[in-house]
């Protein structure tokens, strides 16, 4: 009688590690926002980051701070040849946008230096005053203080602003911005500035013309 023949059977797959997955490959993992599968992702961590690297991409994960993210890994520049094409693309910012998420980034360091609460909320009036107070003299101020709305809007999608429930003029500067704008670029921040006031000053030589 011959023996009944032995299936190999594939290994049941580990429903976790794909939740945690598909839910980065959506966009930023947050402790506050999804604490259950936060806590998965610091189990398992390690096969996350295997996963990953098979899509060409990276884990960052900041413990302290409360988030994760997937990002493309640095290009090898020596095997252009044997680059993975790009799963996370890369979006072109506006420059009022990027204008606005490094004074958001230097306001945020300002806030943690004085070491009290760890959420920073500031309305869209203080956030037009940001934009205000680094515009040359002579600039089309008008215009950009009237586009605030959208360029503040751009930055929510983006994921650095969170709008409070219940009030709409009110927003919380999401901490995963340093991992963005970190803390090198931070100490060149008057030099970029003086390179966004001579681009103001020239859109603005412009739009008079």
């Amino acid at each position: 009688m011959n023996e009944p023949e032995l299936r190999k059977t594939a290994p049941e797959p580990n429903n976790d590690l794909s939740v945690i997955v598909v839910s980065l490959l959506r966009g930023v993992l947050e402790q506050e926002e999804k604490a259950e599968a936060w806590h998965a992702l610091l189990n398992l961590q390690a096969a996350v980051r295997d996963y990953v690297a098979v899509l060409g991409l990276e884990l960052v994960l900041d413990e302290a701070e409360g988030y994760a993210f997937l990002r493309s890994r640095p290009e090898d520049e020596e095997k252009p040849e044997a680059a993975i094409p790009r799963l996370v693309r890369r979006q072109p910012l506006a420059f009022p946008v990027s204008l606005l998420l490094a004074l958001l980034r230097k306001k945020l360091a300002e806030f943690d230096a004085t070491g009290g609460e760890t959420r920073l909320i500031l309305s869209r009036d203080e956030i037009a005053e940001l934009l205000r107070v680094f515009l040359p003299a002579g600039s089309n101020e008008a215009k950009l203080i009237d586009q605030v709305d959208s360029h503040l809007n751009k930055v929510a999608k983006l994921g650095f602003l969170r709008p409070l429930r219940g009030q709409k003029q009110m927003f919380e500067v999401r901490r995963i911005l340093k991992a963005f704008v970190d803390a090198q670029w931070l100490t060149e921040f008057d030099e970029r500035l003086a390179v966004y006031r001579q681009e103001l000053a020239r859109k603005g030589g412009e739009s008079n013309g």
